[in-house]
């Protein structure tokens, strides 16, 4: 058998069993080398020229993984000592075995031998050589059993000392194991860490530059502020004062304009006064602005009925363009409508064979802040508003609940709840105006046929609502090259 010696142990850690190192083999042994630089950044560290390039440390990393594919990891390692521990265990046990049935045997022989010697005694002849010979024999038979014994506890001790080295071993690649795993912790923490301190300094970086770009942006401000400055001193100040006496020369002369107009207006009601003495009727109720009104009314009571007479309205230009019938305005009373801003309305009275012109003052004017409340509402996809359904394909709608009419930039809808009423795309059969007739209510209600066969007539809230859902209406539909008008209305250009 083997003989095996002390220093053993030290030679399988150091030849026999080969280091196995992590699973990740990085390039270096430490993390890239990081330092701050002028400005306050980050400078890599030039590394060592001899270093690999990445396409050879891939290269020297796969070679190294395929060869420790073929060794025993140290974990492996310890498990054969483990294996190799409890068979060295179990041939202890069966020498323990074999020393008893040695043991027993060399009782058995020497009872033998005392029962020959005392049969020698007692025979004589031929029987006692063959006691003799037996007794021979017996001897002969406890010197080879003497002999085993020996060899026995010789094993005995070499299966003691391989049991002692396999269990020291097992000890060592313990530690190795524990030790490898302490190191690969050490080693994750430190990569960690390095991970860490790079993402602190790009971080750092981030706002550096975050701060720097602002820095030049509030730099680059001021001086274009220095350079407005600079040229205001350089210009001469006669320009700034030509410049204000301006602006107060066109306040003076918009103040006269209003104040022109309104005296024409005052003069053409003065006319209109003397020309209604002779003609019976006349306009009244409401400004000459949109929002309002216009009524015609006899002068007198002895004048013909309004009812009896036959009335059409018209618009033309201020310039005396060509004069526009507006279809459908046939009653006494008419709100203007957005068309109608900036024209002047005219409405013609037949009465037993007489005919009669009445004509407002001026232009019709556009209603305060309603360009300002409508451009708002063109940034929005859709806009709401609250209607009543007054008539729906010319007879009376018979509830008065409120609907909601939605007018967006494809299309109006016309809904009440969940329940949609009406909804259409913008097309040249929709037709959209103000309703042109009935009473005081004539500012506040619009005429919309959405599809042939199907019109309404919806009244809002206020006039404003209804001038501002006619206004966007027709900015919606004149974007998807749809012009948006009453019957038989051509719709003026930029309107």
């Amino acid at each position: 058998m083997t003989r095996v010696g002390r220093d053993f142990a030290d030679t399988m850690k150091k030849g026999a069993v080969p280091p196995v190192s992590a699973d990740m083999i990085f390039a270096t042994s430490r993390f890239p080398n990081y330092k701050i630089g002028a400005n306050n950044q980050i400078v890599e560290v030039k590394e060592d020229p001899k270093v690999l390039s990445m396409k050879e440390v891939v290269a020297r990393e796969t070679a190294q993984l395929l060869e420790q594919q073929k060794r025993l990891s140290v974990r492996d390692l310890a498990s054969k000592f483990e294996k190799g521990l409890a068979a060295a265990a179990k041939l202890s046990d069966e020498a323990r075995l074999r020393e008893a049935a040695s043991w027993e045997k060399h009782v058995l022989l020497k009872k033998l031998r005392d029962a020959l010697e005392a049969l020698r005694g007692r025979v004589a002849g031929k029987n006692k050589d063959d006691v003799e010979e037996a007794v021979a024999m017996v001897e002969a038979l406890a010197v080879q059993l003497t002999q085993r014994e020996g060899e026995l506890i010789q094993e005995k001790e070499e299966v003691k000392k391989l049991a002692d080295f396999l269990k020291q071993a097992s000890e060592d690649a313990k530690k190795l194991v524990d030790e490898e795993r302490a190191f690969a912790r050490a080693e994750i923490e430190n990569a960690r860490a390095a991970v860490e301190r790079v993402e602190e300094a790009l971080q750092e970086q981030e706002r550096m530059s975050r701060a720097s770009g602002k820095q030049d942006l509030e730099e680059l401000m001021k001086e274009v502020q220095e350079a407005r400055r600079i040229k205001m001193l350089h210009q001469p100040s006669k320009v700034m004062d030509m410049e204000h006496e301006l602006r107060a020369l066109r306040n003076q002369l918009a103040e006269k304009s209003k104040h022109s107009l309104l005296l024409q207006k005052e003069l053409a009601m003065s006319k209109r006064g003397a020309d209604n003495e002779a003609h019976s009727y006349e306009l009244v109720d409401g400004p000459e602005a949109l929002g309002s009104y216009l009524r015609i009314q006899p002068c007198s009571g002895s004048d013909p009925e309004l009812l009896e007479c036959s009335i059409q309205w018209y618009r033309y230009t201020a310039e005396g363009g060509k004069r526009e019938l507006i279809s459908g305005a046939t009653k006494s009373v008419y709100a203007p409508e957005p068309f109608d801003v900036g024209r002047i309305l005219q409405a013609e009275i037949i009465s037993e064979g007489q005919k009669f012109t009445l004509t407002t003052t001026g232009p019709i004017d556009p209603a305060a802040g309603l360009g300002n409340y409508v451009e708002s509402l063109v940034r929005r996809h859709d806009t709401e508003f609250n209607v009543v359904i007054a008539q729906m394909n010319g007879e009376d709608y018979p509830s008065q609940s409120i609907h909601v009419l939605q007018i967006g930039k494809m299309r109006m809808k016309l809904c009440k709840g969940k329940a949609t009423v009406a909804k259409e795309y913008y097309s040249i059969t929709m037709q959209l105006c103000g309703i042109r007739g009935g009473g005081n209510a004539a500012a506040q209600a619009l005429f919309w046929q959405a599809k042939a066969g199907l019109s309404f007539v919806l009244a809002f809230e206020s006039a404003r609502e209804r001038n501002a859902a006619i206004m966007l209406a027709r900015r919606f539909a004149f974007d998807c090259n749809i012009m948006l008008a009453g019957p038989d209305d051509r719709a003026p250009l930029g309107s």
